[in-house]
């Protein structure tokens, strides 16, 4: 949420990436590239083991899974439970904290289609443009 508009001349004129701004703190902890695959897929799945969401996030490595899934547990948005089987065991699901956060990635989901939709208008209404000039 943007700040009260009696704060909001105080906070504009700050550099954004100097301030406390929440925007950018929250982008910084889910906006790296596989972070929203990984926390997609944990919506959907009560738990998940590392393997399965090796294979469901596309393209990502073993190294960056691991990064990603570290930094989600510092951040306490998804939960770690070591199993001591044979062979071991180990399952992530989302915490509170990170259910919390589905909302917010729905609507900019939802914007985020109606850009998608808004740039396929904009792309086909260019030729007929491009002939009506001509």
């Amino acid at each position: 949420m943007l700040p009260e508009k009696e704060h909001q001349s105080d906070a504009f004129d700050k550099n954004i990436y100097e301030s406390e701004c929440p925007v950018i703190y929250a982008l910084e902890i889910v906006g790296q590239k596989w972070k929203l695959p990984i926390l997609w897929y944990l919506y959907k799945k009560e738990s998940t083991r590392y393997n399965e969401l090796k294979r469901k996030v596309h393209g990502i490595t073993n190294m960056m899974l691991t990064k990603s899934l570290q930094d989600l547990e510092k951040h306490q948005l998804i939960t770690r439970t070591q199993y001591y089987t044979v062979p071991p065991k180990v399952e992530y699901a989302l915490t509170e904290r990170g259910q919390a956060l589905l909302p917010a990635l729905n609507a900019l989901y939802d914007w985020g289609a109606d850009q998608i939709d808004f740039a396929k208008k904009q792309k086909a209404q260019e030729p007929a443009q491009a002939n009506q000039r001509a």
